[in-house]
């Protein structure tokens, strides 16, 4: 079980380096834009590539936020609870997260899956394909879905383990 919840954790941590690589990416596109107008031109894609990138690095470093405790979690509840129930409490929001994921990550797909079929674009100048954008949303949610299965296979003994302890 240990071997999948860090074959789990790595995957996140790949796609926290391809999200930060996405984030660079789009600087620079930002950069030459402002560079190429300093000078006098005008480009129409600069803008909306970089959205792009930003967007699906969101979702792509979701997995890893989560694995690094990154999200917004609110513990007053389980500081309450008797020590006995605050890993039921754990697993118990981890399997609601898990679910919410699945769905978002379903109807992602779906989003997508139309917009490949009908050809979907944008309606700015570039006119760019939609579905690569859409695509983002089902793939980072399938992703963190998956590290939610890892935080809830995860022994009690290692949750408070940094999350490097446990690779």
């Amino acid at each position: 079980m240990s071997k999948l919840i860090r074959a789990i954790d790595r995957l996140s941590v790949a796609c926290a380096v391809a999200a930060a690589a996405l984030i660079v990416l789009s600087i620079l596109i930002v950069c030459w834009m402002v560079l190429v107008r300093w000078f006098g031109q005008s480009n129409y894609w600069e803008l909306e590539m970089s959205i792009y990138l930003a967007v699906a690095a969101t979702f792509l470093a979701s997995p890893y936020t989560l694995k690094t405790k990154g999200h917004i979690g609110v513990d007053f509840m389980s500081v309450w609870l008797p020590e006995a129930w605050r890993p039921v409490l754990r697993r118990a929001l981890a399997v609601v997260g898990f679910l919410v994921c699945l769905f978002l990550a379903w109807v992602g797909g779906e989003m997508a899956w139309y917009a490949l079929a009908t050809e979907e674009r944008s309606t700015s100048l570039w006119r760019p394909l939609m579905w690569p954008l859409y695509a983002s949303l089902p793939i980072g949610m399938a992703l963190t879905a998956l590290q939610y299965v890892a935080e809830i296979l995860v022994p009690d003994r290692e949750v408070h383990l940094k999350p490097e302890e446990r690779l």
